[in-house]
């Protein structure tokens, strides 16, 4: 099967002939792969940040946002038979650990992550386990959800645990409505009654967050703590959502933050720093935000086939991955999330 493949850091990956993967544990599924997402997190891996993950041995597939067709099952799988169409929660997990039992399997002890420490979903087929699966709706489609499977997943886990923080009478900003955030933008109007702030450098981006229902939008510049404080009675937002974490929204999203409120950090790339003297005299919080739980799958599928989620993407042909990884990098897909097509 054809699979894009990391053979050296720092280097672009790929295109290569390797062997289908085979069922070996009891619990295991293979999935033909229809659809999948192109991250941020990819580049960050090509370029060696992972590196030092355990487990993670060159060359390996990338791609952790996938959602395909069963075609095989073990023996164990009672939940799931060849053809049901599925989104793929990006670990496996245990569902022993302490972590697990509690509903946190995001936290797992022993999961593995495919795209990052295993072979991943960009590729004709994937080797999962059925603990990671969620059959699609009627009429849904792998190519319109597949990046929802880490991007939007991420997204929706940190609008969900702010959910108590955003009444009616709060508000919300959001920095960055790009591949990440515009989907965030939408978890919010939709589990939230909080008046949502929109922000970014990009003017069209702006635009698409006014679409989807952003209540007001303001142009990400020098001015931007400024404007928002403005916006909000001088007092900063009860929430802030950095969907950006580098190039100096650290400390915008902080400045923007209202005293006892919560700076969750979502983007990832730079350094948060701030005076302990401003943490306890302004008394907030800073949030780390990784991907969601198998539950906020669940919930962010039952979203998007309510059409209160959507996605903003550009597809390619597996062949024409290296296109892909050019345009996020160059910048050339702005609130827009690249899906590879291994079918095409």
């Amino acid at each position: 099967m054809k699979a894009v493949r990391v053979h050296e850091y720092g280097k672009p990956p790929s295109i290569d002939d390797v062997p289908e993967p085979t069922i070996s544990g009891p619990l295991d599924i293979i999935v033909k792969i229809d659809a999948a997402g192109l991250c941020r997190t990819d580049l960050h891996i090509i370029d060696g940040q992972w590196a030092s993950r355990s487990g993670v041995t060159l060359p390996y597939i990338l791609g952790h946002e996938n959602a395909g067709t069963v075609v095989e099952v073990g023996s164990a799988v009672t939940t799931l038979e060849p053809g049901d169409a599925v989104i793929l929660h990006p670990n496996i997990t245990c569902g022993l650990c302490p972590a697990c039992r509690r509903g946190d399997d995001v936290h797992c002890e022993n999961k593995s992550f495919p795209g990052l420490d295993r072979d991943g979903g960009m590729a004709e087929y994937l080797l999962t386990s059925a603990r990671s699966a969620v059959t699609l709706g009627e009429g849904v489609l792998p190519m319109h959800v597949a990046a929802l499977a880490d991007a939007g997943l991420t997204a929706h886990h940190a609008v969900r645990k702010a959910v108590p923080l955003l009444p009616a009478t709060a508000r919300a900003v959001i920095i960055g409505l790009g591949g990440l955030g515009h989907i965030g933008l939408q978890c919010a109007l939709a589990l939230t009654g909080a008046e949502v702030i929109a922000l970014d450098r990009n003017e069209e981006v702006l635009h698409k967050a006014e679409v989807l229902g952003a209540h007001r939008r303001i142009r990400y510049d020098d001015n931007a703590v400024a404007a928002v404080l403005d916006a909000t009675d001088g007092k900063g937002a009860e929430v802030v959502f950095d969907f950006v974490g580098e190039y100096g929204t650290e400390a915008a999203g902080i400045a923007m933050t209202r005293d006892g409120g919560f700076y969750f950090v979502i983007g990832y790339g730079g350094k948060v720093e701030a005076e302990t003297h401003e943490m306890i005299s302004r008394e907030i919080s800073m949030v780390g935000n990784l991907v969601g739980s198998y539950t906020d799958l669940l919930e962010l599928m039952a979203l998007t086939e309510r059409g209160q989620v959507t996605l903003s993407t550009k597809t390619y042909p597996l062949t024409r991955a290296l296109d892909a990884i050019s345009d996020l990098e160059a910048g050339r897909l702005p609130g827009t999330r690249a899906i590879l097509l291994p079918a095409a």
